[in-house]
């Protein structure tokens, strides 16, 4: 059996009804906008709420930090667990737990009574539930699709994360000055609605599981699943550029910042930069869907690092917003684009039992590397400044661009169509 063969609940009904009518894909995308649009809300609102209440840097770096800890501590065994138990249920319950966490914040802030360590608690809560979501919700979607259709829908759910964003960080900015309760009660709603129309679906979240579903070591599950991924020549060498570009892209976000300070425009000017990006990137997913199906991954790996290249350079010549914007939002249509192919490639060629330690891994590879770019990036700018830092970013992207046309692992792409389970 192959792994697209396993995949989806009835293929031959799903081939022959369109992505737009397939009822069960439509509630668990729907439903997980509104999940993703709730967790964009809160998470801009715990530095507000912090800051406000005690007008402490420190104290809102603690909930901050709170809230960027799951990323590092729970993401593994998050992936064994998921693939371990049913989806769906992972998922109910990931909004019911939610649903709690983020409720009693803005009952407390409602009745002044909020403190930095119940914020700080509920910000890890928060953002440890959304890690098991996520790996359960993108396990999920190969088995509610056709397999024909699956880069149109992974494509959807990208642009779904892009429109999340644009629209969650001014939002969660605005319900807050409203009234500091408001984005923490929009929080409860928006993962209301996701746990109803997950309890609406009707397809199967994953394959028939043949092992233990509540037992065994978690420590050899997770192993598995990394050892799995090591033998994947392509998929692992490509992990480790992203990796790389990942880096480039956190320096380049604060030397965008330290760019339009240098340059004396207002701070105002970064939300006009960073909006016409976020359409750059949302155009990019809608269109990552056709490309994937059209260029293999490995050109697009190069082609994505020659353009990022070329964009980020012209960041060095430039100080004026719409300009800077422009050039921000080629990046952004580029790196949506190879997430959309790069999600294709990844759900399509692990197996069904493993798609939530795979995914894992290669989030916990992803997310280890911001912290390692915002650091670099700091010493660089204190050092160079914003203009020599960007040059110094294109030229390391060039570098890269050059290693993936070189690396000899990148030749062994894989057809997904013929990868066993």
């Amino acid at each position: 059996m192959t792994v697209l063969e396993g995949a989806g609940a009835d293929a031959a009904g799903l081939a022959d009804r369109p992505l737009r009518r397939n009822r069960d894909f439509l509630l668990l995308w729907s439903g997980a906008s509104m999940s993703f649009l709730a967790t964009r809300v809160t998470t801009v609102a715990y530095p507000l709420i912090v800051l406000w209440h005690t007008g402490s840097p420190l104290a809102m770096s603690v909930v901050t930090t709170a809230a960027l800890l799951p990323l590092l501590l729970v993401q593994l065994p998050a992936g064994a667990l998921v693939d371990r138990w049913d989806r769906r249920r992972v998922m109910l319950v990931c909004e019911a737990g939610r649903i709690v966490a983020v409720g009693s914040v803005a009952v407390a802030l409602a009745a002044g009574r909020t403190t930095v360590a119940h914020l700080a608690a509920v910000a890890f809560t928060e953002a440890s539930l959304t890690v098991f979501y996520r790996l359960a919700e993108r396990g999920a979607v190969r088995n509610v699709v056709h397999p024909s259709h699956l880069p149109a829908a992974l494509a959807q759910n990208e642009a779904r994360g892009r429109a999340a964003g644009l629209l969650g960080q001014p939002g969660g900015v605005l319900l807050q000055a409203a009234a500091r309760w408001l984005p923490f009660g929009f929080g409860v709603l928006g993962y209301l609605l996701s746990a109803l129309s997950l309890l609406l679906i009707r397809t199967r979240f994953q394959e028939e599981r043949a092992g233990r579903a509540d037992g065994g070591h978690l420590g050899r599950e997770v192993a598995e699943g990394m050892r799995w991924l090591r033998r994947q020549r392509f998929l692992r060498t490509a992990l480790g550029y992203v990796a790389g570009t990942n880096v480039l892209f956190q320096m380049l976000a604060l030397a965008l910042i330290l760019r339009i300070k240098e340059a004396g425009l207002p701070s105002a000017t970064l939300a006009v930069v960073v909006g016409i990006g976020g359409v750059g990137g949302l155009c990019g997913a809608l269109a990552g869907g056709r490309v994937q199906r059209r260029v293999r991954q490995r050109t697009l790996l190069i082609a994505g690092a020659v353009a990022w290249t070329v964009l980020i350079g012209a960041m060095g010549f430039t100080d004026g917003p719409v300009q800077l914007g422009a050039l921000y939002a080629g990046t952004g249509f580029v790196g949506a684009v190879f997430n959309v192919a790069a999600a294709v490639y990844q759900v399509r060629t692990t197996p069904d039992a493993l798609q939530g330690r795979v995914a894992a891994t290669a989030g916990l590879v992803g997310s280890g590397t911001n912290a390692l770019g915002s650091f670099a990036g700091g010493l660089l700018l204190a050092a160079w400044g914003a203009q020599q830092t960007v040059h110094a970013i294109a030229a390391a992207m060039a570098v890269l661009a050059v290693c993936a046309a070189v690396a000899p692992d990148l030749k062994k792409e894989e057809t997904p169509d013929a990868h066993p389970a």
